[in-house]
């Protein structure tokens, strides 16, 4: 009966190296998004883990500086997952080969897979299941190692835009806000420009993110910038100029909101959220009319050249917004992205922690306005929170 039980955990172990072998290869070296048990397993556990702790704490910044752990150590969480799932996989291919029990089994496949060499088997038979055992310990880990460049990689093309943004028009960003700092800035003919770049961005970003879903949690170095919140915004903001200025508007805008909320789909979908592929222009909208009219007003204010009032703007508007805002608002409480205007409320954070985000907005500041108080005040920016 032992001899017999040393079999069928042989089997067990074989199909478990080779599951184990399929989570690798399917993460690390496919690019593309394929399911893996092992890993949305690792992942779930991580994650919910972070929740928990980050539900917790009632302020934004404290929530951030979790928060912002939760990649990396989903990334060592699941290296970590295949090597004990290999561990013990080999030790059940090594079982019926080795005297003692499972736990000798172990010893010997724990000293192959991390190459300690300290204890081997006598048995000759083992010999090539612990060779195997090795080989596997040095390739998972120097996959892991190759994958890290790969994953930052991805992550520095994506902070170098959103860097140019906040420094363009303040953290966290905000549609009204975009076209209006570049209304006061004389820098309105540099939109095409900027909306191109983004088109380009927002491609770059579903293609890495929706292969290695990790880096959609890997946050901003600066707490108010985050990729959903100022994707969504430059939308917004593409979508306001179609809107209002439908003669001036740029063709790039256009070209960048279908590249936008297509790749927004894409990646809501990653997160395992369904999403409504073909919506249509009066589906209902989670931003208000009253909501988009404060922004119109905040260009007026500024002085950007619209054509249209905030009643005749509202209709081509929510046309355009209708196609990405379920999938922002999905992916921005995923990531617990930093509260900013027209972007949804996040889970258990409330109406304080979220004005904590917006306290020190930056002002534009002039020589005949130091203070910048007339000019894109902060008071209408947090009411529409």
């Amino acid at each position: 009966m032992r001899a017999e039980l040393r079999w069928v955990g042989f089997f067990l172990g074989l199909a478990l190296v080779a599951t184990t072998w399929g989570s690798i290869v399917t993460t690390v070296v496919l690019p593309r998004l394929v399911a893996s048990p092992i890993t949305a397993a690792t992942w779930r556990a991580v994650h919910a883990a972070f929740r928990v702790v980050a539900d917790r704490r009632p302020r934004y910044a404290s929530k951030d500086r979790l928060l912002a752990l939760l990649g990396p150590v989903a990334v060592l969480a699941t290296l970590l997952s295949w090597l004990a799932l290999l561990l013990l996989g080999y030790g059940l291919l090594l079982w019926p080969f080795v005297g003692g029990g499972l736990g000798g089994a172990l010893r010997i496949a724990g000293s192959s897979l991390f190459t300690l060499g300290f204890v081997v088997s006598a048995a000759p038979a083992a010999s090539p299941l612990e060779f195997v055992a090795a080989a596997s310990g040095m390739v998972v880990v120097a996959l892991q190692i190759g994958y890290l460049p790969t994953l930052y990689g991805a992550y520095n093309r994506r902070e170098t835009l959103l860097t140019a943004l906040g420094a363009r028009a303040g953290a966290p960003a905000w549609g009204p806000e975009i076209l209006a700092r570049h209304q006061l800035d004389h820098a309105v003919a540099t939109l095409p420009a900027l909306f191109a770049a983004w088109e380009t961005w927002a491609a770059d970003i579903t293609e890495s993110h929706a292969s290695y879903p990790w880096l959609m949690v890997f946050r901003s170095p600066d707490p108010l910038q985050s990729w959903v919140v100022s994707l969504l915004a430059m939308l917004d903001a593409a979508a306001l100029y179609l809107a209002v200025a439908p003669a001036s508007a740029p063709p790039e805008a256009r070209q960048f909101l279908r590249a936008g909320f297509v790749g927004l789909r894409a990646l809501a979908r990653a997160t395992g959220t369904p999403v409504n592929e073909d919506p249509l222009p009066d589906d209902p909208l989670a931003l208000s009319f009253a909501q988009f009219a404060g922004g119109v007003e905040l260009l007026r204010e500024a002085g950007f050249p619209a054509e249209r009032t905030a009643e005749a703007a509202w209709r081509d508007f929510r046309g355009w917004r209708v196609n990405y805002e379920a999938a922002a608002y999905v992916l921005a409480d995923f990531v617990v992205a930093v509260p900013a205007p027209w972007s949804g409320r996040r889970t258990n954070m409330t109406r304080e922690a979220a004005f904590d985000a917006l306290a020190n907005r930056p002002r534009h500041r002039t020589p005949d306005d130091p203070e910048g108080r007339a000019a894109l005040p902060s008071r209408r920016i947090k009411a529409e929170l």
